[in-house]
């Protein structure tokens, strides 16, 4: 199975999740562990894996003007639609941060004048803590695309076994390179304006994939039903409600996992994953045999 856990909106607790759940069910199997929160990745802070290993370089490829064969034609510039490309009288400029590495300007080069090098865009760590499989992504200082570096993390996805994926903000390209191919995808909010709006957005999101979704409240007490109201009006199941807790915000501050400074929440996550294993179990047999009973 692959677990994503996703917010919409930042700082709804979708780390503390993701990785209390992990540790909850580490208990149980093996799993693995992917932080594909490139941009600002901080799993590892409360995973604490063994990371030793020297970091793993990850590059995409960007044009590579051969000017002594290029006749200037403009074709490589026409079909760029990220308008990476510029051609002079004399010259191509290539603007790399924009180019997406496609790779159209060299298959339609009719001179092959454009080559591809690499550029770098990151790297990829991957340890142990206990019993999980630890990776993680980080986007280089100015970089841009994170898709790409998301996709190398997923790469280290295995056969068999449980995946979570802690995926990042928002319901932008990051988000939906992260989802996309997962099982279930477990979406932490908070019961104000704010939460319910991006979690509207991250619903319509994960909808677009065709991929069932459960809702975590967290903190709840603070602000109003409008979350509650939405799941119910959507058919969302809402699988835990968190009430506003010091000591969790304490715990998470200092990077001690929830279910260190709420040991009752290993039983609460794990129930919260059996659930979702049965919901899909369900679906399994309601694809396999249509006329069944969900």
């Amino acid at each position: 199975m692959i677990l994503t856990v996703a917010s919409g909106k930042g700082g709804t607790g979708k780390t503390m999740l993701s990785t209390s759940l992990a540790l909850a069910l580490s208990r149980e199997q093996p799993l693995t562990f992917l932080d594909c929160d490139v941009e600002e990745p901080n799993a590892r802070f409360f995973l604490k894996p063994d990371l030793s290993g020297p970091p793993e370089e990850v590059t995409v490829l960007v044009p590579d003007i051969q000017l002594e064969r290029c006749t200037f034609c403009g074709k490589c510039a026409e079909i760029c639609e990220y308008n990476a490309l510029a051609v002079l009288a004399d010259d191509v400029l290539v603007f790399e941060d924009l180019c997406h590495s496609c790779g159209g300007c060299a298959r339609l080069c009719p001179e092959q004048a454009v080559l591809e090098k690499p550029k770098r865009i990151g790297t990829l760590r991957e340890g142990r803590s206990r019993s999980i499989t630890f990776v993680e992504g980080l986007l280089d200082i100015g970089q841009i695309l994170a898709p790409p570096l998301i996709r190398a993390v997923k790469n280290r996805i295995p056969d068999q076994g449980l995946t979570i994926i802690d995926a990042p903000p928002g319901t932008s390209c990051p988000l939906i390179e992260t989802v996309r191919q997962s099982d279930y995808a477990l979406l932490v909010t908070e019961p104000t304006p704010f939460g319910l709006h991006d979690l509207e957005l991250a619903v319509k999101t994960i909808q677009e994939f065709d991929i069932p979704c459960g809702v975590i409240l967290n903190r709840a007490g603070i602000g109003d039903r409008g979350v509650e109201n939405f799941c119910q009006k959507e058919s969302i199941p809402i699988l835990l409600t968190i009430p506003l807790d010091r000591s969790i915000a304490e715990a998470y501050a200092q990077g001690t996992p929830m279910i260190e400074a709420k040991p009752e929440y290993v039983q609460v996550l794990s129930d919260v994953f059996r659930n979702i294993d049965d919901t899909l179990q369900a679906e399994s047999r309601r694809k396999n045999h249509p006329g069944a009973k969900p």
